[in-house]
Order: structure tokens, then sequence, then C-alpha cells
């Protein structure tokens, strides 16, 4: 397995490289824009502190990420806990200091290694925490596709923060109050898309595979919108204050470029809300990241494998310094991760790249992205969000089997009606449940030869195959001559090993021929002490003569 390494990254990074990360870096800061802002604005936060925490996550985070392809930046799964935070604390710039305790806590994470606990997620999970991040993003994006604009950007919960309404209604509501102009420029948008999308898969020709059609459908939406002001002026998107735009604030004119941050006020460190809020930030924003640092190996093409443990500490990093500037929290985040993914990046160095172009835009380019229909950017997002959840991935997992299938149609229900964190949860616990009825379904094998019996341990017993094996033992009738075989099993539950041994009991009572063979509590452990047991170790009782 290709381990990620980020010195070795940039020691051995190829020019050839760059035109692939830095056509992806312009898609995914053209999709991480809106998103920044609206977070942002979810989460009752200055507005500028979203575009900080998106500098940071794609500069800082990006370069030290564990990840070659993975992106970071605020995460709407945190919107509610800055909300309710927030207003816990008493201000924005008490909140900070707690960002900045949570950075602490991940870089004690991350040197504790504790990253390698995301391998106890189900792949199934995983798969359906893709796919159904997928759906919620073409269901969150068709209102802003027809014009409607009344929950924030980036918002995933099926409840929403905005306008009380949920993601079904709101799309109905969406309907109902449609904007031709919108609809014109996403169906315009969306077909271009596919259009470019073939014509690269089948073209030879760089411009194509190089040149990021995200780009060109913002140049296409910025077109039309302007063709509609002058030529059919009910189709403008301009009239109501940019509602339908990107709404990128502006500095103050006489204001310093500097005037943007915010900063901590650590006279709260006496507070003890404060430290509370760091820890529930640092554990939710580290488990968001551990689940989409599994998810971006999966789309990864190139295969690598991520470094939990150093992803840990990347984010670390990434909390303290936009907690000591103004930033919201920072995390990993899926949509930004797989528009990268899917724009063709090869490197880490097309986040850092969408980092500082989110820096550039903020400082010097805000007039001109404030020109930007969101509805072309939902055109972009609803095509990220079918190549998650194509109908093939639906049929695959399927013809795996129900043990696959259930855990995850369970975490994609869970997803979409719920929120992440509570989807992924009843998705593992169906998962864990599913690993658990397997493994426990083949531990021994029964054999039965007319009156000879044979029980033959496979692995190691633990306490939940004690009710098959009891159930095993309860099928044996009067004559029967039985063999207990323990031979592969180094480890067996002392419950278990005690229900065979007072079985003997039973048997002498039932006429039952009755060995133990090899059944042992510990094998290893006595291998370890030095002690050798007998290979053929044997216990009669009631032998049938």
């Amino acid at each position: 397995m290709k381990r990620v390494s980020p010195l070795y990254t940039l020691s051995h990074y190829k020019s050839s490289y760059f035109r692939q990360d830095l056509s992806a870096s312009l898609s995914v800061f053209l999709v991480a824009l809106p998103l920044c802002l609206g977070i942002a604005l979810a989460s009752g936060a200055p507005l500028f502190s979203g575009l900080v925490a998106g500098m940071i996550g794609g500069i800082v985070v990006g370069l030290f990420s564990g990840s070659e392809v993975s992106v970071s930046g605020p995460a709407a799964g945190l919107a509610v806990i800055v909300a309710d935070a927030i207003a816990k604390v008493g201000s924005y710039e008490a909140f900070l200091v707690a960002v900045v305790l949570a950075g602490l806590i991940q870089l004690v994470l991350g040197f504790m290694k504790a990253g390698r606990f995301s391998s106890f997620f189900p792949d199934s999970v995983i798969k359906g925490m893709l796919v159904a991040i997928g759906i919620v993003i073409i269901l969150k994006q068709i209102p802003h596709a027809l014009g409607r604009d009344n929950d924030y950007e980036g918002e995933f919960e099926f409840q929403q923060l905005a306008d009380g309404e949920n993601t079904i209604s709101e799309i109905y509501r969406a309907i109902e109050t449609a904007s031709t102009g919108a609809v014109v420029i996403s169906l315009v948008s969306l077909a271009f898309l596919i259009v470019w999308e073939r014509t690269s898969g089948r073209s030879t020709r760089a411009f194509f595979k190089n040149f990021p059609a995200a780009l060109v459908v913002v140049i296409l939406g910025v077109g039309l919108n302007e063709y509609f002001r002058i030529g059919i002026p009910d189709w403008y998107l301009g009239d109501t204050a940019h509602q339908h735009m990107v709404q990128i604030p502006i500095i103050a004119p006489g204001k310093s470029l500097f005037s943007i941050f915010d900063f901590p006020d650590f006279s709260v460190l006496q507070n003890g809300n404060i430290y509370k809020v760091a820890a529930t930030i640092a554990l939710v924003a580290s488990l968001e990241t551990l689940l989409n640092l599994e998810a971006s190996d999966r789309l990864d093409s190139a295969k690598r494998v991520s470094s939990t443990s150093q992803e840990l500490i990347a984010q670390g990093m990434g909390n303290i310094l936009s907690g000591l500037i103004g930033g919201l929290p920072v995390t990993s985040v899926v949509v930004r991760t797989s528009a990268n993914v899917y724009s063709g990046a090869r490197t880490r160095i097309s986040a850092v790249l969408h980092g500082i172009f989110l820096l550039v835009a903020v400082f010097f380019g805000g007039a001109l992205l404030n020109y930007v229909p969101l509805s072309c950017l939902a055109a972009v997002l609803i095509m990220v969000g079918y190549k998650l959840a194509k109908p093939s991935i639906f049929r695959k997992t399927y013809r795996d089997g129900w043990s696959q299938f259930v855990p995850f149609i369970v975490t994609v229900g869970g997803i979409v009606f719920t929120d992440l964190l509570i989807g992924i949860a009843l998705g593992s616990v169906v998962g864990i449940i599913y690993v658990l009825h397997t493994n426990f379904q083949s531990t021994f094998n029964l054999v039965r030869d007319g009156n000879q019996v044979t029980i033959e341990f496979e692995k190691d017993l633990y306490f939940l195959s004690k009710p098959q094996l009891k159930e095993a033992l309860t099928t044996l009738k009067p004559g029967d001559d039985v063999l207990i075989d323990g031979t592969k099993a180094t480890f067996v539950d002392h419950d278990i090993y005690n229900m065979l041994h007072d079985y003997r009991d039973i048997a002498t009572v039932q006429g039952i021929g009755y060995k133990l063979k090899n059944v042992v509590l510990n094998r290893r452990r006595r291998h370890q002490k030095g002690d050798t047991p007998a290979i053929n170790e044997q216990v009669f009782t009631n032998p049938i003569k």
C-alpha cells in the first residue's frame, strides 16, 4: 500500500502534475466559495469567518494533511454546535478560544495515534456515507438551481435551520417560486457539464482534460445573466440585492485588509463552558475528518492510504490558527474532497491552491465574484452529487449480499433524513450487528454420521457463540458418541468452557458418550508463559461401551 507523507510529496513533486492540480483547485475553489459563506451564516458567525476557515483548511491543513486528495474547511455538521456554543459562551471572540483549545486536543490525539480508530467503521457504512452525501447534495442544490436561496448553502441536515422547512418541502417551495432565469442558467450549465464530461472521456485533447469545466460554467452563468439584464429583464437575477448571487462581503472603504480578522478573548479561560465546547468541537470535528479520510481513500484513483494520525495533527494545527485569526472550526469535508477528486487532482497542491484562491478572492476579487449566479454553481454540485450516488453503486452493493446492503441502505436513509453523524451511527450499529452475526455463524461445524457426532471448532469461540453452541448440544440424543474438537481454537470464552464441562453431567444422565479434545481456555497465554499444552489432551465422560 502506498502511504502518504507530506514531505515526500513536496520533495518529489512533478511539474507534470501542476496542470491537473491547478485545474482541480479552481473547481474546488468555486464549489467552496458559497459553502464557506453559507456555513458561516448557518453558524451565526461573521461572514468572513467561513472564508478564513476555508483559507486555513486549504493552505495549512492541505500542506500538512495525511491525505493527498482531502480538502478541509468549515463543515456544515458543526454549524448547530457552533451556533449553540457562541450563545453559551457569550461572544464570538470567546468562542474562538474554544476553537484554539479544540486544535490543541486534536494535536494530542494525533500524537497518541488515535486516528487508527477510523478502521472500525464498516466498509458498507463508508460506501453508504458517500452515496448519501451525493443524494443530499443533489436534493439541497435543487432549490438553488430553481432560484430559491432561503436555505443556507452547505447545510446538510434534513430539518433546515434557516426557514423551518425540511429538504423535501424546500424543493416543493422552490418549484412553486421558481425563477425562470435561474432555471435556464442551471439547465444550460448542467447540459454543458454533461457534454464536457463525455467529450473529455473520449477526447485525447489535453484541453478538455486539464481545463476546469466549473470555470467555464461560471463564465457561462455570468454571461447569461448579463444577457438577461439587457435583453430579458424579467429573467435577470440581480434586482433583489443580488439575492441569488455569491455574496462575498466587501471590505469597507478606509478599512485595512486585515480588518476581516477577529481575535480570541483569552480572559474567558476561567469559564468552564469553554473547555466543554472545545472538547465537543474536537470530538465531532475529528470524527467527521476520520470518516472523510476513509471516504477519500476510496475515491482516490491512485489508491493511496492516508495517515489518519498525521491528518489529526494537521487538523489540530489548522484549528489553532483558525481560532487565533477569527475562523470557524475546520474539518476534512466530503463535498470539497469529492469535487477535488472528480476534477482530476493529483496531489495536495490542489487543496493548497484552492486556499490561496480563497485568500485572493477575499482580499481582491469580491466585487467581481459577486456577479456569479448560485444556479450555475448548483449545477456543478449536482454533477458531483450524481458521481457520488450513481445507481450502479446501489446495484453492486445489493449483489454483495444483505450483510453489505442493509447497513449501506440504513446509512443512506439515516444521513438523508437526519444528518451525517446520526446516519453514520445508525449504519455502524447495523453493520456491527451483521459483522458479529457473520463472525459467530461459522465458529464451529457439527457433523453427524449415524450415532457418531463431531463438533469441530473452526476458530476462537467468544461469548456470542454460546447460544448457537448450546442449541447444538440440545440436538444430541441418547446413544450418541460425541467428540468436541477444539484443536483449531486458541481461545475459548470462560462461559463456553464451563458450559462444555458442565454438559458432562447431562451426558451421563442421558447415556451420551462425550469427550473433549484440546478444549482450553486460552492456548495463546499458555504458550506465552512457556507452558506447552498436551496436543491430545482429552476428557472422557461416560463413554459408550
